[in-house]
C-alpha cells in the first residue's frame, strides 16, 4: 500500500469520506434550532446594482419568465427565498436552471427567535432579489409581523431591489391580507357570513410600493375565490380600514411583474382580476349574507397585457361590475358569469 492509499485507508477507517478528484460542496445548513439556511453558489455577500419591482404570483407551477425578470433586476446578485416550512428546492432551480445569479439562498424561519437573528436579518437585507415562498400565510403573520424580518423585507423594497411572493407569499404582500389564522375559507361561506372567524384579516404587516389599500388572493379561478375576495373588500371598508379598497386575484401558473412606476405586466397563463370598491357595502353584518353592489372589476387574460396600479386603469383587458345580493354573486357580463 503506497502512502496515498494508506492515508485514504486511515481516513475511511475514521469514517471520513474522501473524494479522489473534486470536493462536492453540499448546501450549507446553519442553526437548525430557530432557522435553516441553505445556499447554492457564493455564500459571501456581493453588492450589485438593482432595479425596483414586485412579482405577484398566483401559485401552483412557478412562472419562469417572472423569476428571470427578477434575476435581471437583481443585477445578478444574491437571490434569497424566505419561508416558514418546506425545503431549499428553489436554490438549485434558480442557481443552475435559471442561472445568472451570484447565489441562490433559502432561509426557513422555524421559530420567532429566528425572525430576530442577526444572521437571518443580514442575509435578507443584503439580498438583491427577495422572494416569499408558498406555505401557510398565518406562519408568516405570526412569526414575522413586528420583527426584524418584517423590517428587512421593507428595507429590500426601499433600497430598490425586486421583491416577490407566490401563494401564501403573495397573500402577505398587500397592505391588507387574509391571514388564514383560523384556516382557509371558501367563497360561499365568506359571502354567507362576512364576520365569521375564518374571515381573518390583517391591516398592519407589509407596506410595499404600489400595494397600498390592496389585498391579494391566489389560486383564484382554480379555487373559485372571487366571492371571498369581494367579502374581504367589503370587510375592509365596512370596518373603516380604508375609504376605498382594491383587490388583485391571480390565477395559478400566472404572475404579475410590476416595475418601479407601478406598471404591471401579465406573465404566464392568466387571468388576473383587479377589483375596486364603490363605497360602503349595503349589508355587511354578523351572521347575515353579504349584499354589496357594483364592485368594479377589470380582467387581464393574455400574457403581455398591462395594468397601471397607480391609476388603476388599463387598455388591454375587459371591465365589468360584480354584485353580491344576499350572499349570491352576479355580474354585468353576458350570462351573469363572475369570471
Amino acid at each position: 500500500m503506497n502512502g496515498k492509499s494508506h492515508m485514504i485507508g486511515v481516513l475511511l477507517a475514521l469514517g471520513v469520506l474522501v473524494a479522489s478528484t473534486a470536493v462536492v460542496q453540499a448546501p450549507v445548513l446553519a442553526n437548525s434550532n430557530t432557522y435553516e439556511y441553505y445556499v447554492e453558489g457564493n455564500a459571501e455577500d456581493v453588492t450589485k446594482p438593482t432595479q425596483p419591482g414586485l412579482v405577484l404570483m398566483g401559485g401552483s407551477t412557478d412562472v419562469d419568465s417572472a423569476f428571470l425578470w427578477m434575476i435581471e433586476r437583481s443585477g445578478g446578485g444574491d437571490f434569497v427565498v424566505i419561508r416558514a416550512a418546506g425545503t431549499e428546492a428553489y436554490n438549485p432551480w434558480i442557481y443552475y436552471d435559471l442561472g445568472g445569479v451570484d447565489s441562490a439562498e433559502t432561509i426557513i424561519i422555524l421559530k420567532p427567535e429566528g425572525a430576530q437573528d442577526p444572521f437571518v436579518i443580514d442575509k435578507i437585507r443584503n439580498a438583491e432579489a427577495l422572494f416569499i415562498a408558498g406555505g401557510n400565510q398565518w406562519d408568516y403573520a405570526r412569526l414575522w409581523k413586528g420583527t426584524l424580518v418584517e423590517e428587512a423585507i421593507q428595507y429590500v423594497a426601499a433600497k430598490g431591489a425586486p421583491v416577490g411572493g407566490t401563494s401564501a407569499g403573495l397573500a402577505v404582500l398587500g397592505e391588507f391580507s387574509f391571514t388564514a389564522e383560523k384556516g382557509t375559507i371558501v367563497s360561499k361561506n365568506a359571502l354567507k357570513n362576512p364576520y365569521q372567524p375564518r374571515v381573518a384579516l390583517e391591516n398592519d404587516f407589509l407596506h410595499l410600493p404600489h400595494l397600498g389599500s390592496v389585498i391579494t388572493d391566489s389560486h383564484f379561478v382554480a379555487r373559485d375565490r372571487m366571492g371571498r375576495l369581494v367579502t374581504f373588500l367589503a370587510r375592509i371598508v365596512n370596518d373603516g380600514w380604508a375609504g376605498q379598497a382594491r383587490g388583485i386575484g391571480i390565477n395559478e401558473r400566472t404572475a404579475l411583474v410590476v416595475d418601479g412606476a407601478g406598471i404591471a405586466t401579465l406573465h404566464g397563463e392568466g387571468p388576473v382580476y383587479f377589483l375596486q370598491t364603490p363605497g360602503l357595502p349595503e349589508v355587511c353584518e354578523k351572521a347575515t349574507p353579504l349584499t354589496y353592489l357594483n364592485v368594479g372589476v377589470y380582467k387581464l387574460a393574455t400574457a403581455g397585457a398591462h395594468f397601471d396600479l397607480a391609476t388603476w386603469t388599463s387598455g388591454d383587458g375587459m371591465a365589468y361590475t360584480l354584485s353580491a345580493e344576499e350572499g349570491v354573486l352576479t355580474s354585468t357580463q353576458d350570462g351573469g358569469g363572475i369570471y
